[in-house]
């Protein structure tokens, strides 16, 4: 029978935390800018403002999708990559990690780190995995990266003593003091074994225009209003994320240009998103 989400381990009488549909998330803003339906009044509103300031949103989250594809692909069919831990999953919209992944590799092995319950009550329903592989589903918050580490589903899943691809897609720019960020990426990247990779994404205004940076200081405005909290990076900022690790061809670049298929649109200049892949020596 197809594994999930490890509920065992959490004990019988598990129940998610209350789903919060008052106010906007991230996640569920996401989703609806994707064009999922699991979102609410809130989260539409939130994503409806956003494209009127900037309409080219629902582009730039397309492709930050095509690209999390692209790298999974690579790293599990070129790469060999059998385990997988993707920090901020967000709602799971097929086809996701563990799907790209389990067509190179049925045994491939996935952890999904959210913090959004309506995340959690989704993986129930859809996170199943090969018969043989694994896949599960972790309700934490990325900060709480001790504790996710050494949770009874992390240790069941994945073993560290061998590679691992660690997944920030579009995370880690919620975190907004930089130092803090940096230091909670090293230390998830400290506990990886030699071989394996870290590819992330994080939001950038590099190259905008005046016009586009007015639109993207008003979305910035909007978003905060609502409580959802974003930071920008250049690219030298994004390129010393990955200090230390070995960057894959062709390095940090716009999510639509790393290893361009038939999908991505890599001669457009607003997907505001850089994006890369690296391997740890």
């Amino acid at each position: 029978m197809p594994d999930a989400v490890d509920w065992a381990s959490r004990g019988l009488d598990y129940e998610p935390p209350e789903i919060d549909t008052s106010k906007a998330h991230s996640a569920r803003v996401y989703d609806y800018l994707l064009g999922g339906k699991d979102n609410y009044p809130p989260d539409r509103e939130a994503a409806e403002q956003l494209i009127k300031i900037t309409p080219i949103v629902p582009l730039v989250l397309r492709q930050n999708r095509l690209f999390m594809h692209r790298l999974t692909r690579y790293l599990a069919a070129e790469e060999g990559i059998g385990q997988f831990l993707d920090i901020g999953t967000g709602i799971p919209t097929s086809p996701n990690v563990h799907e790209i992944a389990q067509q190179a590799n049925p045994a491939a092995r996935v952890v999904y780190v959210d913090n959004d319950p309506i995340v959690l009550a989704h993986a129930r329903a859809r996170l199943t995995s090969s018969p043989e592989g694994k896949v599960v589903y972790m309700h934490a918050d990325m900060r709480a990266d001790t504790t996710i580490m050494s949770a009874p589903e992390m240790a069941g899943t994945l073993d560290f003593s061998r590679p691992v691809a660690l997944l920030i897609i579009s995370t880690l720019h919620f975190i907004l003091d930089a130092t803090e960020a940096d230091e909670l990426l090293g230390r998830y990247v400290a506990r990886l074994a030699p071989g394996s990779f870290l590819a992330l994404s994080v939001l950038t205004g590099d190259t905008d225009s005046s016009e586009r940076r007015d639109q993207r200081d008003q979305a910035i405005f909007e978003l905060g209003s609502r409580g959802i909290n974003v930071m920008f990076r250049t690219h030298a900022e994004t390129t010393a994320l990955f200090d230390g690790l070995e960057l894959v061809e062709p390095g940090v670049v716009r999510v639509n240009r790393w290893r361009p298929d038939a999908e991505a649109d890599p001669d457009n200049l607003s997907a505001a998103l850089y994006g890369a892949v690296a391997r740890k020596p």
